[in-house]
């Protein structure tokens, strides 16, 4: 159950939030919204893997 709800928000994430690679954003100069959402993303797809 709890990995196929990180699964679904995962391709939510995918749909919906900025890609940051594909925006080619340093993260050492990301603000801290940039860095929180980066840090969601991270975090959803780690638990999607499990």
């Amino acid at each position: 159950m709890k990995k196929n709800f990180f699964k679904f928000l995962a391709k939510l994430n995918k749909k919906l939030l900025p890609s940051f690679t594909k925006k080619e954003v340093d993260l050492a100069k990301a603000s801290k919204l940039q860095m929180a959402i980066f840090a969601y993303k991270l975090w959803v797809t780690k638990n999607s893997l499990d």
